[in-house]
């Protein structure tokens, strides 16, 4: 059963809402670097000395792992919104068939019945 309207509605702002807080998170640590949502993380530097250097790196490496998993998500929040604009969102990448309302209003960017 196809999602009516309103819930498209409903879902099209939660999408847009986690595509705004992504964002938000990413841009604290890394740049954009084109309009398909990729970032890079910047590397801060606080000091020159050898403890301020490991201190940099450590934090570089922390970032780099959380710029991956919010650039993942925010690959799925985008492709979702790329699906409601072709009329195809909602529907299982695996077996074709629906989604589940109450699963999309929980994680609206699920690509998989389960």
């Amino acid at each position: 059963m196809a999602l009516d309207e309103k819930t498209l509605a409903i879902l099209k702002e939660k999408l847009l809402t986690e595509k705004a807080r992504l964002e938000e998170e990413l841009s604290v640590f890394a740049k954009k670097t084109d309009a398909d949502g990729n970032y890079e993380t910047r590397i801060e530097e606080i000091g020159t000395d050898e403890e301020d250097n490991t201190i940099e790196v450590e934090d570089y490496v922390d970032h780099l792992g959380l710029e991956n998993n919010l650039e993942a998500q925010l690959k799925d929040v985008n492709d979702a919104l790329t699906k409601m604009d072709k009329g195809v969102y909602g529907i299982c990448e695996r077996t074709g068939d629906t989604i589940p309302e109450d699963r999309l209003m929980v994680y609206p960017s699920a690509r998989t019945l389960a």
